[in-house]
């Protein structure tokens, strides 16, 4: 019985030690994605979230813009963050912020002309390189099982993270 028991403690020991050695290499990723990502689009004039606003309002999906809220959920980070981000970027020209014609409520962020040319022209070449000197010893086998990973990893944190909403919402209505 005391084995069994060793045996137990010893596995959830090496998950802890690997879970916070995956947590860091994870840390450590975001942290040289944004050193390295935006001195590789620096010369566009835009960082790594302004990368991520363009990529995200580049797809079809997107076409006719994305409300505040919206491309707020679509990249993980609160209005704030992203209001400050999306008016340097509407200084620079980049995006355009107008009312939604179904929800005047609501305001619709939408790439400009500057944008797209940036995004598109400018901006992608240097991305795809960045993409490729990244992953250049993965092959597309490595890179779909990281991917899926990577994947299973942020399903597990925005199921956190409703729960912590939820809680929050309880607390709220309870206060």
């Amino acid at each position: 019985m005391a084995r069994n028991t060793k045996l137990t403690s010893d596995r959830a020991t090496t998950k802890i030690e690997l879970a916070n050695r995956l947590f860091f290499r994870l840390y450590q990723c975001a942290n040289m994605l944004q050193k390295t990502g935006t001195r590789a689009v620096e010369a566009e004039g835009i960082t790594t979230q302004q990368w991520a606003v363009l990529g995200a309002l580049s797809r079809p999906a997107a076409k006719d813009g994305m409300s505040i809220g919206d491309l707020a959920r679509y990249l993980m980070v609160s209005r704030q963050n992203l209001a400050g981000l999306i008016g340097r970027m509407e200084r620079d020209g980049h995006v355009a912020v107008l009312p939604d014609a179904r929800d005047r409520r609501s305001r619709l962020v939408t790439m400009t002309d500057r944008g797209h040319h940036v995004w598109h022209v400018l901006a992608q070449p240097k991305i795809r390189a960045y993409y490729d000197q990244v992953l250049a010893d993965f092959s597309i086998n490595d890179t779909t099982h990281a991917l899926h990973y990577l994947l299973k990893i942020l399903d597990n944190m925005k199921r956190i993270d409703d729960g912590a909403s939820e809680a929050e919402a309880d607390e709220d209505r309870q206060g």
